[in-house]
């Protein structure tokens, strides 16, 4: 029952432990769906009751599993589905350390996780057909990505170099990312 998904995440916040759980390595079947919704802002709600406790939305994007396009919280016994309306995080920050081609993009999203952007977590940039508006997106971790918020990245556009070949973006991590 969700009840004791909710118990055993309570519980794991009380030990105060901040290490991330192996949930890649947590494969138990589907228990069923959760009345959970990340919006696309970032915000957590349970039953339509957004989630005020920043600490517990910490604690279950702890155990947050993407599978296909679907998103699961998983413990070891629990598997449950929950609905996410784009990605999971939002990258509400970006320092940017270096110039240039040795540049490095040290992302932070909602949840706290700081994202080196590099080949392993590459930035990329879907333009909608219809309207044209870019949604970039970090890889955080196994498959979940963090929506980078407008403002950061309007502040990335600003540093975008255009090559020789005529492609615009960013370098982060030795690897350059087209963004436009």
């Amino acid at each position: 029952m969700a009840n004791d998904l909710f118990a055993q995440v309570e519980a794991l916040l009380k030990e105060g432990g901040h290490a991330r759980p192996p949930v890649h390595l947590w494969n138990p079947p589907l228990s069923g769906d959760i009345d959970i919704r990340i919006a696309r802002d970032g915000n957590w709600y349970h039953e339509g009751t957004r989630f005020e406790r920043a600490a517990l939305v910490r604690l279950f994007a702890s155990i947050l599993k993407r599978e296909g396009d679907e998103y699961f919280l998983v413990t070891p016994v629990e598997k449950w589905r929950l609905r996410v309306e784009d990605a999971p995080f939002v990258a509400i920050d970006c320092e940017v350390l270096g110039e240039g081609g040795q540049q490095q993009l040290v992302f932070t999203t909602n949840v706290g996780e700081r994202v080196h952007c590099a080949a392993t977590h590459p930035l990329r940039v879907v333009v909608d057909p219809l309207s044209g508006e870019p949604s970039p997106y970090v890889l955080v971790r196994d498959g979940l990505e963090a929506r980078i918020a407008r403002s950061v990245f309007y502040r990335l556009v600003d540093r975008a170099v255009e090559r020789e070949d005529g492609q615009v973006g960013l370098f982060s991590g030795g690897e350059f990312f087209a963004i436009g």
